[in-house]
């Protein structure tokens, strides 16, 4: 799969484990950096989908059109496909369920 970054400090926050620690603490970091593995690693979003772990799912209301990975029982991952094979996925934010 094709993986983008919405933000510079999010590609940081995943290519160094220091900045994803600051950002948002030891066991949000490491579970970021293997969501966004497996989104290196998936072919598209149905490998995704049948990876139960990560709880991926479709967003309603203002975030229509974006996708959730479960972090933790707080936090999720936000990513947005770009192609109707789902194959190119962009990751949007990393934020606090029903925080935003």
């Amino acid at each position: 799969m094709e993986v983008t970054f919405a933000t510079v400090e999010l590609e940081k926050r995943y290519r160094s484990s220091a900045e994803g620690r600051k950002a948002w603490g030891e066991k949000i970091a490491k579970r970021y950096v293997q969501r966004v593995d497996a989104l290196y690693e998936a072919e598209s979003a149905k490998d995704l989908y049948a990876l139960k772990a990560l709880q991926l799912h479709p967003l309603k209301g203002r975030r229509q059109g974006q996708h959730a990975m479960r972090l933790d029982d707080s936090w999720r991952l936000i990513v947005r496909f770009g192609d109707e094979e789902l194959t190119i996925v962009r990751v949007e934010e990393v934020s606090k369920h029903y925080g935003d």
